[in-house]
């Protein structure tokens, strides 16, 4: 083997490892990329960009991959954003609605009062979930927030509060995942 043949083959060896270290790395940090969003969501943010996401576990466990979609990286109920979760296992509405408001209550956001009318809002909305499915709430400035399933409307939250406080699960500094946030910020 010449000279140049060996550096040649050093090279592709060098870049092989380099490209297996970057694919290597980007799954350890759980760092997947987001599909586009689907029309309808798109035309409630229209300045959102994916600002980043990853893949939630739990024991062990993958749950789903989440996008944040935003016109910027921090968390503000003031501007329209998105947050898209793509499903890895089947989860019911129910469960959803109900880790949901535990979260919620971690937070320390909201009411008992406001808790229940949140939990029964989230129990009529949010479907069962399959491999595949894809939820999507969109925060919507001054009004609440509004959810898809597939990209199809499944209706609708009119309370800031409530959004600030769903989105809080994920997004709020004080979130019980800040490796999750950190990801959807696009900071890790």
């Amino acid at each position: 083997m010449s000279a140049t043949t060996r550096s040649l083959a050093r090279s592709g060896l060098a870049l092989c490892a380099a490209a297996a270290l970057a694919v290597g790395t980007a799954f350890a940090m759980g760092k997947v990329s987001p599909p586009p969003l689907p029309e309808r969501v798109a035309a409630l943010a229209p300045d959102a960009r994916p600002q980043g996401g990853g893949e939630l576990r739990y024991f062990g466990l993958s749950i789903y991959d989440g996008f944040y979609w935003s016109p910027a990286r921090s968390f503000s109920v003031t501007q329209a954003f998105a947050l898209d979760l793509h499903y890895h296992r089947t989860l019911t509405g129910d469960g959803i609605a109900g880790r949901s408001i535990d979260e919620i209550r971690k937070l320390g956001i909201g009411s008992p009062g406001e808790h229940t009318r949140w939990l029964e809002a989230m129990q009529r909305l949010f479907p069962d979930v399959r491999k595949g499915d894809r939820l999507t709430g969109v925060n919507i400035p001054g009004h609440g927030a509004k959810f898809f399933h597939n990209g199809a409307s499944i209706g609708e939250i009119a309370d800031t509060k409530f959004a600030r406080a769903f989105f809080g699960i994920w997004l709020d500094p004080q979130t019980s995942r800040p490796d999750f946030r950190e990801r959807l910020l696009g900071e890790k």
